[in-house]
């Protein structure tokens, strides 16, 4: 599955919303050397209970507009998940 993220950088509080069809992702890790990429990767692990190891940024590692490549689940499941609160 591939999820269009909106990465919000530097944040007090982390979390993973939908807004629409995009995935609002707030790390509270600055942009600097890939360290807000490293931080979303492992917040959308977290909250999908899937392995690091199965996300992939495939779009947009230098900007806040990034597309995710998501396995080891199925569409449905990541569906469900991302709306729980």
């Amino acid at each position: 599955m591939i999820l269009q993220l909106k990465v919000k950088p530097s944040s007090k509080q982390e979390g993973v919303t939908l807004d629409g069809d995009i995935v609002v992702v707030k790390v509270k890790e600055r942009p600097v050397e890939g360290k807000a990429n490293k931080a979303v990767i492992a917040l959308l692990a977290k909250k999908l209970k899937i392995a690091k190891g199965c996300i992939e940024i495939i779009s947009g590692k230098g900007s806040k507009l990034k597309r995710v490549k998501i396995d080891c689940a199925d569409e449905d499941e990541i569906t469900m998940k991302l709306k729980e609160a």
